[in-house]
């Protein structure tokens, strides 16, 4: 990886602002949230210590969209390059598991892939990891290591930049007026503050070690009452899902305008109680404790079986949002105790 040194984020903003949108985190009360960059704008470019609130899927993953018209076909609307500052490690891995996805070899999704391929993505190093961040026990060490286009590490006195992608070392290249070469006392100063992070996420989660894979956990432990226990406080509220970078699951549905109709694609939740619902109006998962089971499966079996990854990457933004207090970390706890218990 090309590795360089630049004293100042507008100037990076601004030159990637002269041929793409640029959307960049703002802190907003306790969170970061993404807006759209203004290179015109008098307040300072910040840089996000931890991730944001939202996911990245909201980028080419919209909550809804347009997925036909009749009787003229819908083609997809043009999309302008657009570049996100600020990603971290799991929003990263997240985008990896949505491209198994949608840009699979036998079915390549033209509304998802028209999006994911004008993203320039720059991601960064996470300094400050929430009490609620659990990404090393997926083997997560705090910073970017591949997925990116360039790379922004914040040291004392600015900034390291490293490229991932030849479209990040033809940016480099085209601004190199911009950049200087790396001190090596600068590039140390970076290493240390990963190693910071690291331990801090590792004490963070001393209590997630344990003696066998989730896939083990989850799928040892079939009969059990900690699903429906654990749905006694949860509200139905969907936000797990809706804050998932890693969550996918959509519905289609019709809609008709003055002079055509329209299939709709948009946003569903595996936890909504008729997401499992089929014709004649059964539904295998009425019980929401099933649907908790069912979707612990999904994640850390059925996914990985199928694509040889955990569908989570363990941002957290699942215990952040939820308001029924449901805190996945504990399920991994209770279900490997009661796995131990069986022994």
């Amino acid at each position: 990886m090309e590795t360089v040194f630049i004293s100042n984020l507008k100037n990076l903003l601004d030159a990637l602002a002269k041929d793409m949108d640029v959307y960049v985190p703002k802190k907003t009360s306790e969170h970061y949230t993404f807006t759209a960059y203004d290179p015109n704008a008098s307040c300072p470019v910040e840089f996000n210590d931890i991730r944001t609130c939202e996911p990245v899927k909201e980028f080419f993953f919209p909550v809804r969209e347009s997925a036909a018209v009749y009787p003229s076909p819908s083609q997809p609307d043009e999309i302008r390059p657009f570049a996100v500052f600020g990603l971290k490690e799991c929003d990263l891995r997240s985008i990896e598991i949505l491209d198994k996805v949608f840009i699979e070899d036998d079915f390549v999704d033209p509304l998802y892939t028209a999006r994911r391929d004008k993203m320039f993505i720059i991601a960064s190093d996470c300094t400050e990891p929430g009490e609620t961040c659990f990404c090393n026990i997926f083997g997560s060490s705090g910073h970017p290591q591949a997925g990116f286009d360039l790379n922004v590490a914040k040291i004392k006195d600015g900034f390291i930049i490293e490229s991932g992608s030849q479209k990040g070392r033809d940016f480099l290249a085209a601004n190199s007026n911009l950049f200087a070469d790396a001190p090596h006392a600068a590039v140390g100063e970076r290493d240390e503050n990963r190693k910071k992070t690291l331990n801090q996420l590792e004490k963070n989660n001393a209590d997630l070690k344990f003696d066998a894979s989730l896939k083990e956990i989850v799928e040892d432990i079939d009969d059990t009452e900690i699903y429906d226990k654990a749905a006694e406080t949860c509200i139905e509220c969907q936000a797990c899902t809706r804050v998932c970078p890693t969550c996918h699951c959509f519905y289609l549905y019709d809609t008709s305008q003055k002079d055509y109709f329209a299939k709709m694609k948009m946003w569903d939740s595996c936890m909504r109680m008729a997401y499992a619902a089929v014709a004649g109006g059964e539904n295998p998962r009425k019980v929401l404790g099933d649907r908790m089971h069912h979707r612990m499966l999904h994640k850390f079996v059925y996914f990985l079986e199928r694509y040889g990854l955990d569908m989570c990457v363990g941002c957290g933004r699942c215990v952040d949002a939820d308001a029924g207090g449901m805190d996945i970390r504990n399920l991994f706890k209770q279900l490997d105790e009661q796995r131990k218990a069986k022994t």
